[in-house]
C-alpha cells in the first residue's frame, strides 16, 4: 500500500503523538509499504527529507512559545499539498489531527477520492496550562476546541483513538462515528528486561539506592510536582532516590519545589533523554511514577511496564487501562498525597510485592506488542479501501 501519515507534529518534536507518527511510519515501511509523512517541517522553509527510509514533506513553520514546537503556515498551501499528494498517489490517508492543514487535506482527499481515516491525540488540557486563563474561559475554548474537531472528523471513513477511554470521550463531545480503540503499541524488542543502564548510573552520578522514575515533558498537566510532595513524605520511611528525566516548562519550578522541600540531594534531573538511553534508563529505575491527568494512553508508562516496572499512577483519563490497582501498580487520586506516598513506600519496602507486580507488568504489556498494533492498522487502511472500490 502507498500510505500518506499527516501529522501536526513530527521528528523532532517530543511528545507522545510524535513519537507515535514516527514508530507508525517507521513499521508500516518496514513491511513493505511506501509511507510518506506530511508534517510541520523543521525550519522556515517546505523541504523533503528521509528519516529512516521514510519520506517526510515538511511543510514550512515556524517556531512558537509552547514546548519548542513548531506551526506549519495553514493558508496558500492547498495547491501545493493537492500537487505532493497527487505525485505520491496514496490508497488511503491517515489523519493524526485535526488542527493546522488537515481540513485542507480532508478537502483534496474529497476531491481526488482518496479514503481518509484519523486517530485522536487530541486533548485541550495539554494546551490550556500555557494560556493561564480563568476556568470560565477555558471552558469556552475548550468547548470551541472540540466544535473545530468535529468539523474534521465527522467527514472521516473511519475514525480510532488508543483506548475505550478515549472513544467514549469522543461519544461524549458529539462524534456520532463509531471510534475503534488501538493502542499505540510498544516495541518489545526495544524496551524490556535485557537492557542494562549502569553505565547512566555512572553518567548522572546516581546514588545505590532504589530509584523512583519519572520520565516525560515537564510541563503542568503533568502535575510532576505532586510526584515530588509525596516522594518527600515517603523519605520519612524509606531511603531512596527520585529520577525525573524530560524537559519541559516546569523544570525550573520543580527545582525549586525540591529545595523548598529540602529533598535536593534524594532527586536528579537529568534533562533531554536521547532515544539510545531511554530503553536503558527504565531499567536503572525500581518502580515508574505518572500523575498526568490528560493521557489518552501513556506510551513512556506502556514503556516502563515493558521494561518490567511497578506502577504508581493517577486515576485518570486512559491510565487505568494500563494500572490494575494492586496487581501491577497502584491507582492514586491526584490531591491524595499521603496514599501515593505510602505507595512507594510499599512497593520499595517489600521486595516480593515488587518482583509480582513486575511481573504482571510484563504480562499486561504483551497485548501492545507493536507488531500486533500495525497489523490492525494495516487491516483497517484495507477496509477503507475496499469499502470505497
Amino acid at each position: 500500500m502507498k500510505i500518506l501519515i499527516v501529522g501536526p507534529t513530527f521528528y523532532p518534536d517530543v511528545n507522545g503523538a510524535s513519537y507515535f507518527v514516527q514508530r507508525l511510519a517507521h513499521y508500516l515501511h518496514k513491511n513493505g509499504h511506501s509511507v510518506l509523512v506530511v508534517a510541520p517541517s523543521r525550519f522556515i522553509h517546505n523541504e523533503n527529507y528521509d528519516l529512516n527510509g521514510v519520506s517526510v514533506f515538511g511543510v514550512r513553520s515556524f517556531p512558537i512559545f509552547i514546548n519548542r514546537f513548531r506551526v506549519a503556515q495553514s493558508i496558500f498551501i492547498k495547491n501545493l499539498l493537492r500537487k505532493r499528494i497527487k505525485e505520491f498517489s496514496p490508497d488511503v490517508i491517515h489523519l493524526q489531527s485535526h488542527l493546522i492543514f488537515s481540513k485542507t487535506i480532508l478537502k483534496i482527499a474529497r476531491e481526488l477520492k482518496i479514503p481518509i481515516m484519523g486517530t485522536n491525540h487530541f486533548m485541550p488540557e495539554n494546551l490550556l496550562h500555557y494560556l493561564h486563563l480563568n476556568r470560565k474561559t477555558e471552558g469556552h475554548i475548550r468547548q470551541f476546541a472540540w466544535k473545530d474537531f468535529l468539523k474534521v472528523f465527522e467527514k472521516l471513513d473511519a475514525v480510532t483513538t488508543p483506548t475505550e477511554t478515549g472513544a467514549k470521550l469522543l461519544a461524549e463531545i458529539g462524534l456520532s462515528k463509531s471510534v475503534v480503540p488501538i493502542s499505540c503499541g510498544i516495541d518489545l524488542k526495544i524496551f524490556n528486561t535485557q537492557n542494562n543502564g549502569e553505565y547512566l548510573k555512572e553518567k548522572y552520578n546516581l546514588p545505590k539506592k532504589q530509584i523512583l522514575l519519572y520520565l516525560g515533558r515537564l510541563d503542568k498537566e503533568k502535575n510532576v510536582d505532586v510526584l515530588l510532595r509525596a516522594f518527600a513524605l515517603s523519605l520519612e520511611k524509606i531511603d531512596a532516590h527520585f529520577l525525573i528525566a524530560g524537559f519541559g516548562a516546569e523544570k525550573a519550578n520543580l527545582e525549586k519545589l525540591a529545595s523548598k522541600l529540602k529533598i535536593k540531594k534524594s532527586v536528579t534531573f537529568t534533562g533531554f533523554v536521547s532515544n539510545e538511553d531511554k530503553p536503558n534508563l527504565y531499567r536503572v529505575a525500581d518502580c515508574f511514577a505518572i500523575a498526568g491527568i490528560a493521557e489518552l494512553q501513556s506510551i513512556v508508562t506502556m514503556e516502563a511496564m515493558a521494561s518490567g516496572l511497578p506502577i504508581i499512577a493517577v486515576n485518570a483519563m486512559a491510565l487505568p487501562h494500563l494500572i490494575k490497582h494492586g496487581e501491577n501498580g497502584f491507582l492514586f487520586q491526584l490531591d491524595d498525597i499521603k496514599s501515593i506516598s505510602e505507595y512507594i513506600v510499599r512497593i520499595f519496602s517489600d521486595k516480593e510485592l515488587k518482583n509480582r507486580m513486575s511481573k504482571k507488568s510484563l504480562e499486561m504489556i504483551k497485548v501492545h506488542d507493536i507488531d500486533k498494533i500495525i497489523d490492525k492498522y494495516e487491516l483497517l487502511y484495507h477496509k477503507i479501501i475496499n469499502r470505497q472500490a
